[in-house]
């Protein structure tokens, strides 16, 4: 086991490991897991110039800046589609900037190649077992059996990344809370970053957490059941007063695989009190309401993001539907909260097969 330089940044990506665990790294060619904890450091910057760490600070990079890095996956299409490699290898990318790390499969034209990482070796502890950050979740659930009735389950979904919908959340949680009612946030799928989660905690939302608080550097190409068990661990976590609000978004598009699978689990369907669905343009949101009903049976009580805070997109939107719309840019919180807190008298139809 060789010894960890001084001075390296610890990711958001580790969010759950303090670094009193960390006390060496080892070089092997272990085939990497989604977790795996290793040293590295930058070899060449490119798209990600800085990295977050757990405290949500933002640290600049340079070639030669010390890292932890978690090997994990990424579902990012205005960035990166990007994957654990297979084999070892000490050389890396970088797919995020929170610390995931993995290998580029896909990018989008938009930006530019992948900062690049030398991988020294795996992260381990005083016992020389390889750190995998899945063995450190900060949240666990008491029990395993949820009681009825619990919170009121506000889900944001929307077209695709960058659609608008962490700013949809931040607005309920700020209208909610600013009306008086108890909130907490979460956000279940997509690549750690805290910034999602802060914004909805600076609304008013507390406690709050996301997949990384169990563990997760991401779950894009996690299992049904991995996916079942982040949701419901929060669930229970956070969701078990009837009084209260539980804010909840799931991020990229209704068609990605794993916000897919969660609105087609019966799980996750009967516990919706209200369906925020955004987008960024008037034309996503009105095919986005059709595979919303065709392939989920679902409606949403509300439509927001981007398209929200364009007077043009809500004027063509209208002409299709008369769902309401609510501009999460410029949020009337005693207005908002009204459609929030109205008994959702729609049925949730029946699981259609995709």
């Amino acid at each position: 086991m060789q010894k960890i330089p001084k001075g390296y940044i610890l990711p958001s990506a580790a969010f759950t490991l303090e670094r009193k665990y960390v006390k060496g790294y080892l070089i092997t060619d272990k085939t990497p897991e989604v977790g795996d904890v290793v040293l590295g450091s930058i070899s060449q910057v490119g798209q990600h110039q800085s990295l977050e760490n757990a405290q949500g600070r933002i640290h600049s990079i340079r070639k030669g800046s010390y890292a932890l890095f978690v090997y994990g996956n990424r579902y990012a299409p205005d960035y990166y589609e990007g994957l654990v490699p297979k084999v070892f290898s000490d050389k890396a990318d970088l797919l995020a900037r929170s610390g995931v790390i993995g290998e580029v499969i896909t990018k989008s034209s938009k930006v530019i190649g992948p900062t690049k990482v030398r991988v020294f070796g795996y992260a381990c502890d005083a016992q020389g077992k390889i750190i995998n950050t899945k063995d450190f979740p900060l949240v666990k659930a008491k029990n395993d059996v949820k009681k009825y009735p619990r919170a009121k389950m506000i889900l944001v979904v929307g077209t695709a990344m960058n659609s608008g919908k962490s700013m949809a959340a931040v607005s309920c949680c700020w209208a909610l809370s600013a009306m008086g009612h108890d909130v907490r946030a979460s956000k279940v799928t997509g690549t750690s970053s805290l910034k999602d989660i802060l914004h909805m905690n600076d609304a008013g939302a507390n406690p709050y957490a996301d997949f990384s608080y169990l563990g997760y550097p991401s779950t894009y190409m996690l299992t049904d059941a991995e996916m079942l068990n982040i949701f419901n661990t929060l669930d229970l976590k956070y969701a078990n007063n009837k009084e209260n609000f539980w804010v909840v978004e799931l991020a990229d598009g209704i068609v990605q695989r794993e916000t897919s699978m969660l609105l087609a689990s019966e799980e996750v369907r009967e516990r919706i009190h209200k369906l925020i669905f955004c987008a960024a343009d008037a034309f996503g949101a009105i095919g986005g309401l059709k595979v919303l009903k065709d392939t989920f049976g679902l409606e949403p009580d509300a439509i927001s993001g981007v398209c929200s805070s364009s007077p043009l997109h809500v004027q063509e939107l209208k002409k299709f539907t008369d769902v309401p719309i609510f501009n999460s840019m410029n949020v009337e919180a005693e207005e908002l909260t009204r459609l929030l807190l109205e008994k959702n008298k729609k049925k949730r139809r029946a699981l259609l097969k995709i």
